[in-house]
């Protein structure tokens, strides 16, 4: 007996929205919003960057290209978190 290669275990989320002030994610017919003051790893990235993000777990969102992981927690309460990356 031969058994299936299984993908990648991800969920559905997508990127709506990128604007001057941030990124608008969907997820579980939430929309969150991540501004670039509180989370400055998205500005000035390239779109295609930005739009590939996955959920690896509920309310767990990564960016492969960025190599960029957050909570959906982290997301709604930045100020909870205070660790932010320091622009290079």
């Amino acid at each position: 007996m031969s058994s299936l290669a299984h993908g990648n275990n991800t969920l559905e989320v997508e990127v709506t929205n990128i604007s001057t002030h941030g990124i608008w994610l969907l997820a579980h017919d939430k929309e969150l919003f991540i501004p670039y003051d509180k989370f400055p790893w998205f500005k000035d990235q390239a779109v295609k960057s930005i739009i590939n993000v996955e959920e690896q777990s509920p309310g767990h969102f990564y960016w492969p290209d960025l190599d960029v992981d957050l909570t959906e927690e982290i997301i709604k309460h930045p100020a909870r978190f205070p660790l932010n990356a320091k622009n290079t």
